[in-house]
């Protein structure tokens, strides 16, 4: 685990907020690998402050997924299992495409301002190159800016579960998907979810929803079988009726 650098030390009298964000960013981009053990102590002395704020941080990760505790109160970097990934794609896709659907139906003006916005600060850290986890973060923002327009909290908490899970697993990709052979420009990949959401059309907003989880999944399963995996189910739309 990396220890807490030194410009970070000035932010320490923030306590569980900079463990937070330090812990994150490490399991979101793989520097703390899923399994790994989370010691409190061990923690509280890495970050040179008491075990409460840390305690803190932990709680909050662990409301967001990220991290679990064991029965026997073990705290670890909660582990993802490949096999588990067609699960993953089918929650993703039917709150993906229930969001995308809320959005087109009660978006007001200024959310569609807000998802525009979010997507062109997308595509700008894409265009900018490897900054890979600006790219995982400004993703994320743009999707929730879609759930917000919606105007459900349920779905919105869900929703941005869902993301945060999908973070390690965009992480493990990225490097292929910027050099994705198909031509398809990474940064491009919302147009059909804005212009459906701007048209406020609640079945292509759907389909765009649909077809971009899938495109999430193909990439993943091309990007597992380079690396010598194979054999992974993989999820369908359930037939509608």
């Amino acid at each position: 685990m990396a220890k807490a650098d030194t410009a970070g030390r000035g932010s320490r009298r923030h306590g569980g907020r900079y463990v937070y964000d330090s812990l994150r960013t490490q399991i979101l981009t793989l520097a703390l690998k899923p399994g790994t053990q989370l010691d409190e102590v061990s923690l509280a002395e890495q970050f040179e402050l008491s075990r409460s704020p840390v305690r803190d941080a932990l709680a909050r990760l662990m409301s967001e997924g990220l991290v679990t505790m064991l029965p026997n109160r073990t705290t670890m970097v909660t582990p993802f299992d490949v096999k588990d990934f067609p699960h993953y794609i089918a929650a993703l896709d039917l709150v993906q495409r229930a969001v995308t659907r809320f959005a087109a139906a009660y978006r007001r003006d200024a959310d569609l301002e807000a998802i525009r916005a979010a997507d062109e600060a997308y595509i700008k850290v894409v265009s900018e190159g490897q900054d890979f986890p600006g790219m995982s973060e400004c993703n994320k923002r743009f999707h929730l800016c879609i759930a917000e327009a919606g105007q459900n909290p349920y779905f919105i908490s869900h929703y941005e579960r869902l993301l945060g899970e999908g973070q390690r697993i965009l992480h493990l990709q990225l490097d292929y998907i910027m050099h994705d052979g198909r031509g398809r420009p990474l940064g491009r990949d919302h147009d059909a979810l804005i212009d459906a959401i701007a048209r406020q059309d609640v079945e292509a907003a759907d389909e765009a929803a649909h077809q971009h989880t899938v495109l999430f999944q193909q990439r993943f399963l091309e990007f597992m079988q380079q690396n010598a995996t194979a054999g992974m189910a993989i999820y369908h739309q359930p037939a509608s009726g």
